[in-house]
């Protein structure tokens, strides 16, 4: 669920479910912004382009790629110290217009639901681990 060795300074990332999988399947453009996004995030800052999560409160935040003619997105939080937790990381393929389908609003919420219940059980070891 996380990559090797941080920087000084860089918060732990975590992958909820399969999203560093379904990032891996997108066009490389897509991945390099979208992980610029989350470096940004790990080292406390915010990416010019990160705009908040409509509905989850604050500390969750959707960056969005566009590549030709698609749109591809990454929803992560950065409610917890010392963590971002990349939630889901999608491509945009609404039937109506610019609203995000309702099974990718609910796979949000129960993956925040499990980053905030992973991040409960390991909380006082998130951040003293630097593997």
């Amino acid at each position: 669920m996380t990559r090797g060795k941080r920087a000084a300074g860089e918060k732990v990332l975590y992958w909820v479910g399969s999203c560093k999988q379904d990032l891996m399947r997108f066009p490389e453009a897509v991945q390099d912004r979208l992980g610029a996004a989350l470096s940004v995030a790990q080292f406390g800052g915010k990416h010019p382009h990160a705009k908040p999560w409509k509905g989850e409160g604050a500390g969750v935040l959707e960056i969005v790629a566009e590549y030709r003619t698609d749109a591809f997105r990454a929803i992560y939080t950065v409610q917890f110290r010392s963590t971002v937790y990349a939630v889901h990381v999608f491509q945009k393929k609404s039937p109506h217009g610019a609203k995000t389908p309702l099974s990718d609003v609910r796979l949000v919420r129960e993956r925040l639901k499990l980053a905030r219940a992973h991040y409960e059980e390991h909380k006082k070891t998130i951040g003293s681990d630097r593997t």
